[in-house]
């Protein structure tokens, strides 16, 4: 019996809570954002190389693609509540680390090498247990929700990490005013306290199979579609990220403050259409086909749009069309990865899964920079084709469900 998709298999959906995942989702969300957000004038006053910057960034991509897949693992053999509480955990202890670290490197201003080797090596420990919070988060879901359940569950976390998104930066830049310190003291608290509640609130689960955990390969044919659209959403959103503010100096011709405000109010209206759209389809009963179809489409022209903008306001009404489409492929991609695997699989898919988004933020921003090296429209006319062959690639009748 094929017991990952046979409903009476599952937990009823009501008896999941799902709030305490959706914190520990937000909570993390809004500590990474505000580290990005403020690297810039914290690698300025260190005296670091852009590229530094940027590779203390990355660095927690890199780390999650290579530890994704044995968090999953780990999940499949001892449980999804233990990794989330040791993803949660850890995340906070790392956390603590990089902001003593950076309130330290600011007061006594160390050098650029030992300032970078020691950002590297915290958003490291970072990015190794972040990785934990999607397979968890996924794999639990996978086991007690019913496959026409999922995209709707999943919806719910990519709607806490959207909030992430919109008030993280906003937080930081508020608490920046006072000390470049302060927002990451302040944004310590948040996966701590997301720790205890997942340590509380949420109950033990027991694994939906009686069967030893399966390995599963990242060639498996089951998983191609699913990694597909998970590497292309993110090398999208990550292309975009990166291109947006050098788009607006070279193609709507503002000055470096004013740039820097318009892109701003592109990314929050990213997050703000993320969250939107993922509320919407709490509503809805697609098939995680289905919305990555439409919703691939829907944010593949709003790409191709945003290339063509000559004006901020053009630009923000193109990345709100984008992100909203991309607010139905995100849910749709690990829910269909879930349906078309057993229930002794699905840590190690999800964690396949958070592979490949992984690579997709890896590679997104090298990509994007090369590309816009030749033409400033090109980043955006290039993730908006990816995403039109995405959603309309022909689907096999087995990835119809």
């Amino acid at each position: 019996m094929n017991v990952a998709k046979d409903p009476a298999a599952f937990t009823p959906a009501s008896t999941l809570d799902l709030r305490p995942l959706m914190l520990v989702n937000m909570a993390c969300t809004m500590s990474m954002m505000a580290f990005v957000a403020l690297i810039g004038p914290i690698a300025r006053l260190l005296g670091m190389a852009t590229w530094q910057a940027g590779a203390a960034v990355t660095v927690a991509g890199v780390v999650w693609v290579i530890l994704a897949r044995p968090w999953g693992r780990l999940a499949d053999r001892y449980g999804r509540r233990r990794v989330l509480l040791l993803g949660s955990g850890g995340f906070t202890l790392a956390y603590w680390v990089l902001c003593l670290f950076i309130d330290g490197a600011l007061r006594w201003l160390p050098g650029a090498t030992l300032a970078f080797f020691g950002l590297m090596l915290a958003r490291g420990m970072i990015g190794a247990f972040y990785a934990a919070l999607p397979v968890g988060g996924n794999a639990l879901i996978a086991d007690h929700v019913e496959p026409q359940r999922r995209a709707r569950a999943m919806a719910s976390l990519g709607a806490a990490n959207a909030v992430g998104l919109v008030v993280g930066p906003a937080l930081a830049a508020l608490l920046s005013r006072y000390s470049l310190s302060l927002p990451f003291y302040a944004m310590s608290l948040l996966p701590a306290s997301a720790f205890l509640v997942l340590l509380f609130k949420l109950k033990p689960q027991p694994l939906a199979q009686v069967h030893a955990p399966n390995p599963v390969r990242l060639s498996d044919p089951r998983l191609r579609r699913p990694l597909l659209v998970a590497f292309s959403a993110m090398l999208s959103i990550t292309v975009s990220q990166i291109a947006v503010g050098f788009f607006a100096l070279d193609r709507l011709r503002l000055e470096a403050g004013d740039a820097a405000q318009a892109a701003g109010i592109a990314l929050t209206c990213v997050g703000v259409a993320l969250m939107l759209a993922q509320v919407f389809l709490r509503k809805l009963d697609w098939p995680p086909a289905k919305m990555i179809r439409i919703g691939a489409c829907v944010s593949g022209l709003g790409f191709a749009a945003a290339a063509l903008a000559t004006h901020a306001p053009w630009l923000w009404s193109a990345f709100f069309v984008a992100a909203f489409g991309m607010g139905f492929v995100f849910p749709a991609f690990s829910a269909l990865a879930a349906n078309a695997m057993e229930a002794g699989e699905q840590g190690a898919t999800a964690g396949s899964i958070g592979a490949a988004q992984g690579m997709g933020a890896v590679v997104g921003p090298l990509a994007g920079t090369l590309v816009y090296a030749l033409d400033p429209r090109l980043p955006f006319l290039a993730v908006g084709l990816l995403l039109l062959v995405v959603g309309l690639w022909p689907k096999t009748p087995d990835q119809r469900h």
